[in-house]
């Protein structure tokens, strides 16, 4: 049998194993509603088709966004995991492939006159240079198939997980740097109160030593002093926290003139934010598709513990020249060649093979439970950001009336305790419901902001090379 007969051979047998025992996949249905409830009118389109750069109005945030997405060190862990699983994937395929290896050897023995045969004592030189493959498996069963297809998919897999990490990334520094901006409003607001209520505090300490006022009075005045300060610290440490968070985000330190100032009213540039269909995150959602092809991975692994329980045939071979003497190696009559097919049946394992089977059949059960949980975990986010979107408008509408009513109150408190009409406890109930409700407004611009930035997540918004 000639080596050019052996490659042949070897190249159709390749071909001939183009199947595989992996059971033939099928999508689970999705175990979710067909549309959202409160979503609407029905859309065929979504606000995930929006790049994130369109969809963000910010410009100082986007320019944070391009800092995090280069220096993020959780982002560059799951870059590095992509590489990872590619190369586990090439090593995994070069089993499809017989290895090649050039050997040269050479051996020299010395056989003292007293054990020779010939009484003398002789000395043999052996040289030899060949090409050949060692344990080369035809795969008649598709086991290294099957193998080479769950390393395809389990790299598959984490790249949507690295797109998952990017969107998921987007958004947290969306949400840091709006909640960031929402806490230096605070702190204005808390300030702006502290400085008020002190100018009162110290005009009725005056009033209180010259015996005008009483004494509840001005100790009424110094609790909403104190409860101003108590806010102007916890805001202090808030905002440090807020910087230290994207500081983290972004991998680097935050740049001065991308520091946001107060808390903006837009935060992206989509006035419509159209919902589409529930069916669009099974090819948008990032961590579905990485659930299903994880499913398909274990697929793929049931077929590598079906073809177990079939022979595996391995050829090794080699071609080349041999000699006595270095010199006539190469010479005409010294080729060389040998192969060596091998056969292995599995007889008894001790139930290796079936446990094997049964282990991969039951992580295929599963991978579709978790597939089918990672449906319905996105479906209920985006639903639970529906829900709350529809509402934010009149609690946005609320709050804002609440606003312009207490501070109403105020000016009339004000006005009937400089009259001697009331005492100045009205004044500071009003006082304090003014400052609550400009709080609550704060709350709920910032609310409203972050459902935006929340919807867009949850739709798969947010990837771009």
């Amino acid at each position: 049998m000639s080596y050019a007969k052996f490659l042949i051979g070897t190249v159709a047998a390749t071909w001939l194993a183009g199947c595989t025992m992996a059971p033939r996949y099928e999508q689970p249905a999705a175990p979710v509603a067909a549309e959202y409830p409160d979503a609407g009118s029905a859309s065929t389109s979504t606000i995930a088709d929006i790049d994130w750069r369109e969809f963000y109005a910010d410009p100082k945030l986007r320019e944070l966004m391009e800092l995090a997405l280069t220096n993020n060190r959780d982002l560059r862990v799951a870059i590095l995991n992509i590489d990872q699983a590619r190369a586990q994937y090439r090593i995994q395929r070069s089993e499809s492939f017989p290895q090649l290896d050039a050997v040269g050897s050479a051996n020299a023995n010395r056989v003292p006159a007293g054990v020779s045969q010939t009484g003398e004592t002789t000395t043999t030189h052996q040289y030899s240079a060949n090409i050949g493959g060692t344990a080369y498996e035809l795969d008649l069963f598709g086991r290294v198939r099957s193998l080479n297809g769950e390393a395809l998919e389990q790299f598959l897999a984490t790249s949507e997980a690295r797109k998952a990490t990017q969107i998921s990334l987007i958004a947290a520094v969306a949400n840091a740097y709006l909640t960031w901006g929402a806490d230096l409003e605070q702190l204005a607001l808390a300030r702006q109160t502290l400085q008020s209520q002190t100018q009162s505090y110290e005009l009725t300490k005056r009033r209180f030593e010259l015996g005008s006022a009483s004494e509840l009075t001005l100790r009424q005045i110094q609790t909403s002093v104190d409860t101003a300060r108590v806010d102007v610290a916890t805001y202090t440490r808030l905002i440090a926290q807020d910087r230290n968070a994207l500081v983290l985000l972004l991998g680097a330190a935050v740049p001065e003139h991308l520091t946001p100032t107060v808390l903006s009213d837009t935060v992206s540039a989509v006035a419509e934010l159209p919902a589409g269909l529930p069916s669009d995150l099974l090819s948008r959602r990032p961590d579905i598709l990485q659930a299903e092809h994880e499913l398909k991975a274990a697929n793929f692994n049931i077929g590598a513990a079906r073809a177990a329980f079939y022979p595996r045939i391995t050829l090794t071979g080699s071609a080349g020249s041999s000699s006595s003497d270095l010199e006539g190696l190469f010479e005409d009559g010294s080729g060389a060649w040998s192969f060596v097919p091998q056969v292995s049946v599995p007889l008894f394992a001790g139930g290796a093979n079936r446990a094997n089977l049964d282990a991969a059949h039951v992580g295929r059960q599963i991978e579709i439970a978790q597939y089918e949980q990672a449906i319905q975990t996105a479906f209920r986010e985006v639903a639970d950001a529906l829900a709350e979107r529809n509402t934010l408008g009149d609690q946005l509408a609320a709050r804002e009336s609440l606003v312009e009513a207490t501070a109403t109150s105020f000016r009339l408190s004000q006005a009937r305790f400089e009259r001697g009409v009331d005492s100045y406890l009205d004044v500071l109930d009003s006082q304090r419901s003014l400052y609550s409700a400009q709080q609550g407004l704060i709350d709920a611009r910032l609310q409203k902001l972050t459902n935006t930035v929340t919807l867009y997540k949850a739709l798969g918004g947010g990837w771009a090379e």
